[in-house]
Parts: C-alpha cells; sequence; structure tokens
C-alpha cells in the first residue's frame, strides 16, 4: 500500500500583500506526499482564508480523512467516474493537492508531472507581472521594479483607493509606454457598484487596458451579464467561476455571461480536472483564458506551469515563482525578463526542509 502523509508550512510574505480580503502577512500550505517503494510524489494544498471555498478550520482534519482512503488506492479517488469526484469538488485546492502528488509520483517522483517543452527547459511561459494593492506611493515602486525586470504585461490590483486616484496612476504608466510596448490588465475584485460600474470601465477602456477582471461583485448575473455584453472593456471571470462546479453550470455560466476571457486557478477552480472543463468550455464558444497561481510556493507554480504548458497558448499568464515568501523551496523555477523558465538542471528542495 502506498504511504499519504500531509505536512503544513507556514509561509510568511516578504511584503505586505495587499488583496480585496485586507493584507495578507502569512498563509499555510499543506503539502501532501505520496510514496512507495521509495518514490515520492508531492502536492500543495493552498487554500485561502476569506476567498477559498474549503473551510480552512477542518481542512487537516478533512485532508487526513481523505488521505486515509486516498493511500489505498490514489488512481481510483482521482478517476472522474469516482464517487469521490463530487466531494472534491467541494475542496479544489486538496483535489489539486491530490493530482499533483499522483502525477509526480506516477512520472518518477522528480517533480515532472507532463513530459512537455516547459519542464525540458525548452519553452517558457510568458507572465504578467502583478502590482498590489497598497499605498499608491508604493504601487508607483513595485510598477518601476516590474518594469526594470523586463515585464511586458503589468496586473495592477484596484478598487481600493479612490478611482480618479488610480486612474492617474494607469495614465502616467500608459503615457510612457503604447499599448504595443506594454499590456495593463487591472483586478477590481469586485470592488465597483452597478450606478458608477460603466463610467469607470469607460475611463479605463480610454487607457487600452487589455482587460479587467470581476468589475462587480460575483453573484449579480443580470449585472454581470449586461456588463460582458456592453462593456467598452473585455471583461475576465475569476470570483464569478468558483461556485458552479458542475460541467453542466459551468456551461450555463458562460453560456449566459459570455465573458472575453477566464481567469482559471486549479487551486479555485477544481483542481486541474475543473480547469480542463473550463477550457474546453470556453474554447467552444471561443472565450479566451489564462492561467493564475493562487499564491503557492514552487510546489503548486511548478505543477500549474507544467499544465498551462499541456495547451498551445502564447497569451501572459498568472504565474510567478513563490519568491513572495520569505523563505521557499528551492526549484528550477526562475523568472527571467517575464518569463517563466525551467532549469532541468537546478535541484528541487523539499517541503520537509521548511516543516
Amino acid at each position: 500500500m502506498y504511504n499519504a502523509s500531509v505536512h503544513p508550512v507556514v509561509f510568511r510574505f516578504a511584503f505586505e500583500a495587499g488583496t480585496s480580503r485586507g493584507v495578507l502577512r502569512e498563509k499555510t500550505s499543506w503539502f501532501i506526499r505520496l510514496k512507495k517503494n521509495e518514490v515520492e510524489g508531492w502536492g500543495e494544498c493552498s487554500p485561502i482564508a476569506g476567498l477559498s471555498p474549503e473551510p480552512l478550520e477542518v481542512i487537516e482534519a478533512k485532508i487526513m480523512t481523505v488521505l486515509d482512503e486516498w493511500q489505498k488506492d490514489p488512481a481510483a479517488i482521482l478517476d472522474s467516474n469516482s464517487r469521490w469526484t463530487e466531494e472534491l469538488r467541494q475542496w479544489p485546492s486538496l483535489r489539486f493537492a491530490l493530482e499533483t502528488a499522483w502525477l509526480d509520483y506516477t512520472n518518477g517522483g522528480v517533480h515532472t508531472l507532463y513530459n512537455n517543452a516547459f519542464v525540458k527547459g525548452m519553452q517558457a511561459i510568458p507572465i504578467n507581472g502583478l502590482v498590489w494593492m497598497n499605498t499608491l506611493e508604493h504601487m508607483q515602486a513595485q510598477i518601476e521594479d516590474k518594469l526594470k525586470q523586463g515585464y511586458q504585461c503589468l496586473k495592477l490590483k484596484i478598487g481600493h483607493h479612490d478611482f480618479a486616484a488610480e486612474l492617474n496612476l494607469l495614465k502616467r504608466l500608459r503615457d510612457r509606454f503604447p499599448t504595443k510596448e506594454l499590456m495593463i490588465r487591472v483586478d477590481a475584485n469586485g470592488a465597483y457598484q452597478k450606478h458608477t460600474v460603466y463610467p469607470m470601465l469607460e475611463a479605463l477602456a480610454a487607457l487600452d487596458v487589455h482587460s479587467i477582471e470581476q468589475p462587480v461583485a460575483a453573484g449579480q448575473m443580470d449585472l454581470m451579464s449586461d456588463l460582458c455584453k456592453n462593456s467598452p472593456l473585455p471583461i475576465a471571470l475569476d470570483e464569478e467561476l468558483i461556485k458552479h462546479r458542475l460541467k453542466e453550470e459551468r456551461a450555463d455560466l458562460l453560456h449566459q455571461l459570455q465573458p472575453a476571457y477566464l481567469v482559471l486557478k486549479p487551486s479555485l477552480h477544481g483542481g486541474m480536472m475543473g480547469c480542463k472543463e473550463w477550457i474546453e468550455l470556453a474554447t467552444q464558444q471561443n472565450t479566451g483564458w489564462w492561467m493564475t497561481s493562487y499564491l503557492e510556493s514552487s510546489i503548486g507554480l511548478n505543477a500549474i506551469a507544467q499544465f498551462t504548458c499541456e495547451y498551445e497558448t502564447s497569451i501572459f499568464h498568472g504565474l510567478g515563482t513563490g519568491q513572495i515568501y520569505t523563505h521557499t523551496i528551492a526549484s528550477p523555477l526562475e523568472v527571467q525578463t517575464g518569463q517563466l523558465t525551467y532549469h532541468p538542471m537546478k535541484k528541487w528542495g523539499s517541503p520537509l526542509d521548511l516543516s
């Protein structure tokens, strides 16, 4: 029989990570190890308090319960026809960790999930540089830092400050760099209201912003449908996707809203299985998509990057290297001039080094 175990690690941010739910200073990841005959596969369960659907106060107990069954037959539980499929839809970050650990194990336990060009060091992934919510001065400093690093796409989290001040920040950036030199995305995390959202979208569109993620709070179907159809700025859905767990529900959502883009996170949107469903449905109706990490460390990021490169996509994705933390797990992942790369000759560390 396989041996499955869980190893929690508390990561501390190297800066104040401003989100729509306040400032994050630390985050726990639960690393799952699947071991048999000296081969071990690792996965990362990385929920975020207040954002993930999983109740964090009971997640470790849930992990232990699932692992007790999973180690008996890992492949069977992850099968789409398993009785566990519906239950794991309620625990997307756990499903993602199980998928990652199993793929790692079955490929020899060397953190190779997919034998594609990325993991061979032959293909890089273009990524956006993320500018976190903070004071306007600190956001400007982040912008300058990302530009020096060679990013050709920046994503700014907005909706925290006065809109005019944020718009001025974006205008100064656009005045320096035309669209052909710099793509600008924004993420409002549902900050805008029905009676003010259209003038804001028009102002952002005037700056040739690429897209806006979740301009209004999730669950306002009529409003979001209207925005997707009539906004002067392309709409990307993120939080709107979370509660739609069945494929039929997802198909209905996309048919009703018809967004320009989906922002997919395996830890939030059903693991790799769930993201495959979203991608399939998006492709059927010519909806664009990009993949984004969810504050995972290098274990989770590696899995997302390899999964992303299973698809032919040249769009900028929202990935990094886990360097947002004061300590991390050594890996072959590296960002070079705004692209995520993999260096096969570099060695992996282990979550056990930190736990």
